[in-house]
């Protein structure tokens, strides 16, 4: 099957020679070996694990398509491309992710496709090998190498099939190497939640085999056991969630809201929605218990580490990160964050575009005052260039098209720079993907125990914190010192029914992960996507009455010349009682909107108008047409496409 399974082999072959176990992208040159050698060889499995993590790097894995173009849109992420041409793009992600994908359009749909089995396959090749290699019953350290090999490969295996499921639904599911006479390359579709509930058990079979991260050498740019028992519990969330199926499932209940009547909108019934919260919680609680992982006590650090490219090895707050490598991998900072214009001197001449990824004014205003992850996640400005030199420029009435700051040009260390100037072309800044963080492990905790529980103020059956304990260490730390003590006062005064609790968790999603691929995938196994983007128009409609006309600020210059936005400065809700020696920037309220209602009557409308249209709720990607026929038909699309 030349664009899945049998694509994989031809382009990827078995092995890669690789210049250390710890580089997975200063690759040498493809040797080739018979499976049965490679397999009885630490060493040179080892290298087919280092090719399966140097995949992980490709634009179109977790460098881009899968990292976060198909995260796109939720209520508070939103794709760039925001009017009538633009959002019914069906050749391009703007189109795409605005819910109006057709078959076959988008390429990328494909090469993604393409990629993720081509990482599978390498993943079967490599637990089959362990498996039937002379390692598989023998004892030893490097016996036990290979089976950490193994757990490594189905952890990985079950990351890659987890993103199908969320991105096309059901998929073919293939778990056994490719027979050289491809008699098990054709295959069909697998019900999604057979994949899951498989996907569950290899990766608790994994988590046993598996160390946490700083033993063994192994870091959090490996998977560990953490990440192994934290995606295992988020597969189990996910199995108990709502999900649009090609057909209805029988003893399943179905959505009164946005349910489509052909394709409908379905979760399991409520025994087997228990069955799976708890085994979240078993492997939630794991995670917590091991105190292997925390929360870096400042947000702000914890994301200039990561703009850094330095691994938090104090608290490992990032359970896995796929590790890309400075002008080699990574969109990070260049296609996703702080906006910096081409030909400063101070971040090379070619820039980066740092706008595929936005959020939005109603995102920004639903924060506390004093949280300080407002300030970091969203930009409403960017850096231009001032003669060479840099100025913060604040944009004028963009409401829809605040930058993602969590990744910043200006916190970047001084090698990234140093490439960016010395290069007219695109510099990958090397930035690696995260694929989970502490913070999610405890706010799927906090999920678990108030479903289970049915309200979030008994710990019963967890790692010893209340519902409402673990929301609590979430949203504190992203407060200062002397703000912290309002803070808790905002979680204690929370409801104390699971409803009402529940919507609390889904608030603190929001203000936790904007930007970094979670949001829409819970909005979809809670089945309030739509709901949500609904709210977020209706909230932009009422609040544009509130936004300033005007918004204020000062500035800073430094000894270069370079000019800086005063955030100390700056009035974001309403004008200074003089506005003497303040810049000022068109902003977001009414008074600018009435002139040609652009935001409102051309560009609103139009932000994720696909996701009812044809078929209600239909937020997954369609197969592309060139897939379908190299599968000689064992596979069809479905839900209208």
């Amino acid at each position: 099957m030349k664009t899945n399974i049998i694509k994989s082999i031809l382009m990827g072959g078995l092995i890669i020679g690789a210049t250390s176990c710890n580089d997975f992208l200063d690759q040498t040159s493809p040797s080739e070996h018979d499976r049965t050698d490679v397999f009885d060889s630490p060493y040179y499995t080892g290298l087919a694990l280092n090719k399966v993590y140097g995949q992980l790097t490709e634009d179109a894995a977790y460098a881009q398509v899968m990292a976060f173009t198909v995260t796109a849109n939720s209520d508070c992420e939103i794709i760039d491309g925001i009017d009538a041409s633009a959002s019914t793009q069906t050749s391009s992600e703007r189109g795409v992710m605005n819910y109006n994908a057709v078959a076959g359009g988008w390429s990328k749909i494909t090469d993604a496709w393409d990629m993720m089995y081509q990482i599978i396959e390498n993943c079967n090749n490599i637990v089959y090998g362990v498996d039937h290699g002379k390692y598989a019953e023998a004892k030893g350290s490097d016996a036990t190498s290979m089976k950490q090999y193994k757990a490594e490969a189905l952890v990985i295996r079950a990351m890659c099939y987890y993103d199908l499921v969320k991105n096309f639904g059901d998929v073919p599911f293939k778990t056994d190497r490719t027979d050289p006479s491809l008699n098990n390359a054709f295959i069909g579709k697998t019900d999604r939640d057979v994949i899951m509930e498989s996907l569950i058990t290899d990766l608790q079979n994994a988590a046993e085999i598996l160390p946490w991260a700083g033993t063994h050498g192994y870091t959090t740019e490996h998977v560990t056991k953490g990440y192994a028992h934290a995606l295992c519990a988020q597969i189990a969330m996910q199995r108990a969630g709502w999900a649009i199926r090609e057909t209805a499932k029988e003893g399943y209940e179905t959505a009164a809201e946005n349910s489509d009547p052909t394709y409908p909108t379905q979760r399991p019934a409520a025994a087997d929605r228990t069955k799976f919260y708890k085994i979240a919680l078993q492997n939630l609680n794991e995670v917590i218990n091991s105190g292997v992982h925390k929360l870096n006590p400042s947000f702000e650090n914890e994301w200039y580490l990561v703009n850094q490219r330095k691994l938090d090895t104090q608290y490992q707050e990032n359970l896995f990160e796929i590790p890309m490598g400075l002008n080699k991998s990574g969109e990070r900072g260049y296609t996703v964050g702080v906006r910096v214009e081409a030909k400063t001197n101070k971040y090379g001449p070619k820039g980066n575009s740092s706008g595929k990824i936005k959020t939005t004014a109603p995102l920004f205003w639903s924060f506390d005052k004093k949280d300080t992850r407002r300030d970091i996640t969203c930009v409403p400005y960017q850096i231009k260039n001032n003669g060479g030199l840099t100025k913060e420029t604040f944009d004028s009435n963009k409401p829809f098209e605040l930058y993602i700051g969590k990744w910043d040009v200006r916190k970047m260390a001084e090698d990234w720079r140093d490439a960016a100037c010395a290069s007219t072309e695109k510099v990958p800044t090397g930035i690696n993907e995260i694929k989970m963080r502490y913070s999610q492990v405890l706010l799927n905790y906090a999920e678990c125990i108030n479903e289970l529980n049915g309200g979030p103020d008994d710990a019963t059956g967890g790692a010893g914190l209340t519902a409402r304990q673990a929301l609590a260490q979430v949203h504190t730390r992203a407060f200062a010192e002397n703000a912290k003590s309002a803070a808790q006062d905002y979680v204690n005064n929370l409801p104390t029914d699971k409803e009402g609790f529940f919507n609390a968790i889904v608030d603190e999603n929001a203000w936790e992960f904007t930007g970094e691929g979670v949001r829409k995938f819970d909005l979809e196994r809670w089945n309030i996507l739509s709901s949500k983007i609904d709210e977020f128009k209706a909230k932009y409609q009422e609040e544009i009455n509130e936004y300033p006309d005007k918004l204020y600020y000062k500035e800073i210059k430094d000894e270069e010349g370079n000019i800086s936005i005063d955030m100390n400065t700056v009035c974001w809700y309403a004008a200074p009682s003089s506005t003497s020696g303040y810049k000022s920037a068109n902003w977001w309220g009414a008074g600018n909107e009435n002139k040609k209602q652009e935001n409102l009557l051309k560009k609103l409308p139009y932000i994720s108008a696909g996701l009812n249209t044809t078929v209600k709720n239909r937020y997954l990607l369609p197969i592309a047409t060139s897939t379908i026929a190299d599968s000689r038909n064992m596979i069809q699309n479905s839900y209208g496409f």
